[in-house]
């Protein structure tokens, strides 16, 4: 089973676990929109990541970060992470992908994360998966990290 574990959002990531090993592990894909040159997620490419991995015969499941509005963030902010957590989900439909959602508070308490500051889930990945520490080398890497760390918490406490 291939479980692709997503931390949503523009500067999030998706990771690809097999029996608890990460294959891959990649930031979230992006293109810029409009006149203002804003992010978004790059469905396609997205997509694309996802197509990948059904030629092999596998089960596949999809296992997304189940986040709110957080205080303080403002209205446009909330409506584009909104429209990529749509997208991501838009495309696990389409794709007749199982999707599961986890709150932060669920896999952070499963890790030990709660109340620690957000680098500390890439020191715990880099822990368990040292063979990818080069792969989480930047502070900004974190998000990889979170999207390892949710398809982990699902393998370990679903299957």
């Amino acid at each position: 089973m291939i479980i692709i574990g997503i931390d949503p959002g523009i500067s999030g990531a998706i990771s690809v676990l097999e029996n608890k090993k990460v294959l891959e592990v990649f930031e979230m894909p992006t293109m810029i929109d409009g006149k203002k040159n804003k992010r978004q997620v790059n469905g396609s490419q997205v997509t694309n990541i996802f197509k990948e991995r059904l030629n092999n015969d596998k089960e596949i499941i999809v296992v997304v970060e189940h986040v709110n509005a957080m205080p303080g963030q403002g209205v446009t902010s909330m409506f584009n992470f909104g429209q990529s957590f749509g997208v991501i989900k838009g495309i696990c439909s389409a794709l007749n992908l199982p999707i599961y959602f986890v709150r932060p508070a669920k896999w952070k308490k499963y890790f030990n994360l709660i109340k620690t500051n957000k680098d500390a889930s890439r020191t715990k990945v880099i822990q368990v998966y040292p063979e990818i520490s080069s792969q989480l080398s930047r502070k900004k890497d974190s998000n990889k990290a979170d999207a390892i760390l949710i398809a982990r918490y699902f393998s370990d406490t679903q299957l």
